[in-house]
This record gives structure tokens, sequence and C-alpha cells, in this order.
């Protein structure tokens, strides 16, 4: 692959697959449906193979339910946190069914979607989240209904619930107990409707995760209020499919030995910023130690500390690993660093370049 400048995102379809076919052991076991999360990866390059072992899409705005739509078929779902007059009808028109954020939006577009299913997002004030800026049971979070008395008096108005309160959980019993909770609060109203989504961020393509035992949850779940349920993963369908391969531009020593490389974690890894987190590298071993750097102006750009098992030298590759969630989808154009490619690795063995960005696209993402 020397051939592909970088940087660029390798999306390897082979570690994809692995991810792929657990999804279909829990949709086969378990009865539910499975869409994707957009928001987490969009990346239609591979949409090919996914599609055939997921159930559709879900999305959170106007142009995620449009991609799913047109990129990858199945059922589309559309939900955000808001919808805007100017944007419902089309929403709608790309939808096989729509959650509504909240009683307001529902009564607002709730008329305008009477040929669709309508969902209602569900909060309740539980979750597995570890950091309070992606915690949906935060104090005063406006993601979700969280007023039984108020939810029931709009049942006649709505097919399904979706519940999104997991993240990056991979523990199931952390997932039955919130389950639970939510079932003491909700689950009166749970036999009232069609379907229930259960959101992502439940890692259940995890190496260790219980399928099996998850699988007769989800099953006991669905048999027991009469629904359908949907399971909305992200990560846990594309954890570890894909590298971000850099090149080695220059060393520096400052106490430590530093290297910096032809990317940006401000600009194509930002989650990593975000929550305060390091990358990962394999096998990260070795005698010699380096802290790999972004070349952009921000102080902070560092992709972490790792280990090597030779001195990095100029123009030596480095892949950076599991980057595909929260990735592509939040890259941008800080300071004007070289937006990634993005390659697909095919099940033969073959790479594709499948999309290179020039000057062009920056100067277009201005004015």
């Amino acid at each position: 692959m020397s051939e592909i400048s970088t940087p660029y995102y390798l999306i390897d379809k082979g570690k994809l697959l692995p991810n792929l076919e657990k999804i279909d052991k829990v949709r086969s076991e378990s009865g539910a449906k499975v869409l994707l999360a957009l928001k987490c990866f969009a990346s239609w390059c591979v949409f090919d193979l996914m599609r055939e072992h997921m159930d559709g899409t879900t999305s959170s705005s106007l142009n995620e339910v449009r991609l799913g739509r047109e990129r990858f078929g199945g059922e589309t779902h559309a939900y955000s946190v808001a919808f805007s007059d100017g944007e419902i009808g089309e929403v709608i028109s790309h939808a096989d069914k729509i959650i509504f954020n909240s009683i307001s939006q529902l009564e607002r577009f709730g008329r305008q979607a009477a040929d669709i299913p309508r969902g209602l997002r569900l909060n309740p004030g539980v979750s597995s989240s570890g950091f309070d800026l992606a915690d949906p049971a935060r104090p005063f979070s406006r993601l979700g209904e969280w007023d039984a008395e108020k939810v029931e008096a709009m049942i006649d108005r709505i097919d399904g619930f979706m519940i999104h309160n997991n993240c990056e959980n991979e523990d199931f019993q952390l997932f039955g107990d919130l389950l639970a909770k939510t079932e003491e609060r909700f689950g009166h109203l749970f036999e009232k409707v069609e379907w229930i989504s259960l959101g992502g961020g439940i890692h259940f393509t995890g190496p260790d995760y219980p399928l099996d035992i998850f699988c007769r949850r989800l099953r006991e779940f669905s048999d027991k209020y009469g629904v359908q349920v949907y399971l909305e993963p992200g990560e846990a369908a594309v954890t570890n499919s894909t590298t971000l391969e850099v090149t080695v531009l220059d060393r520096l020593s400052n106490q430590k030995e530093i290297a910096v490389v032809d990317s940006s974690v401000e600009a194509h890894m930002l989650d990593l910023l975000i929550y305060r987190e390091r990358a990962h590298i394999a096998p990260d071993e070795g005698a010699h130690s380096y802290v790999v750097c972004g070349k952009s102006c921000l102080a902070g750009d560092i992709f972490g500390e790792f280990r090597f098992p030779r001195p990095l030298e100029i123009g030596d590759r480095i892949s950076i690993e599991d980057a595909a969630g929260y990735t592509m989808v939040k890259k941008n154009w800080f300071n004007g660093v070289q937006m990634p490619s993005i390659a697909v690795r095919e099940l033969d063995g073959s790479v594709n370049l499948v999309r290179e960005f020039t000057f062009a696209d920056y100067e277009r993402s201005l004015s």
C-alpha cells in the first residue's frame, strides 16, 4: 500500500466481517432488528457488505436519513433532537419510521408524519456513561421524555419508543440493570406500542461479551411486551475494522523523544481529545518510546506515547488502530491539514482508494 499517500483511513472488510457475523447471530437468536447508527459511521463505501448483515440505518439529521435511504436501504429510521419546519417534509419522505425527541415535536409534526410509524424517545434517568458530556441522563437533559404520565397521555399518537442510555457499555450486567430500571419506569407503556429501540452503545461484539445471554434477554423483553426490538449499534458494528495510516514527518527531543506525523488528532480523531483518551497502535512494545503528535498548531495535538521495536525514522509509517467510529463523521479542516483519503481492503485482500480530498474540497467547505 506504499503507493497510497498518507494520511488515509483504511477500512478492512475482513476485520469488519466478524462484527457483522455477531450481529447476524443477535438478529437470528433474539429476533431483534439491527440498524447502523450513521452518527458514528457513515462511510458508504462499505455499505455493500454491511447491508447484507443489518436491517437498515438510523439517523440524527436530515442528511443522515437521506444518506441511509439512498446509500444503504432497508429500514430507514429518522430521529433528531429537533426537526425544523423547513426540513420535516423531506425527512418524512426518506423515512420508514420517525422518532420524535419530545412531546412538543410530536404535537408539532405528528400530523405530517401520520402516514409512517411514529415513535417517541424516552429518558429513564439512568445511563452507563462515565462522561457528563455524553450522558443522556445528566441533570436537565433535553434527550427524551422522562415523565411517564405525560407520555401515557400521548400513547394513541405513537407506535413505538426509542431509549438510548448505553454508552460504550461492555458490561452485560450493567445493560441488564439499566433495562430493568427502564422497565420499572415505563414498562406499563411498552405493551401499548408495536416496537421499541434500545439504541446503541451496547458493545455486544466485544471478545468476551455473553452473546447467548444477551440474545435471551432481548427475546424475553420482546415476548414480555409483544414488541419488535431494535438495536442501533455504531461502534459495535465497526470496532477494530479501520486504521488511520500516517507517516513520520519529523523527530524532536524534549525530555522525551517526539515524532510528528502527517495527521492531526484535532482534525482526524477528534474524540480522543474530547474524551481525553490516547490512540492505540499494535503491538506497542519495544525498547524505543515516542510521543506521537499531530502536525496542527494545537499544543495538545497528541495521539499518545507508544513503544516501538526500533528507532523511528522520518518516512516511517504508523498504523493507528480502531479509527472507524466517530472519526470520519467528525473529520474537519482545522489548520487546513490534509484530509485523510479513504481506502478499502476488500475480502480478497486487494486495496482500493475510494476517496481523495483536494484543495477544492477545503475551499468549498468555506466561503
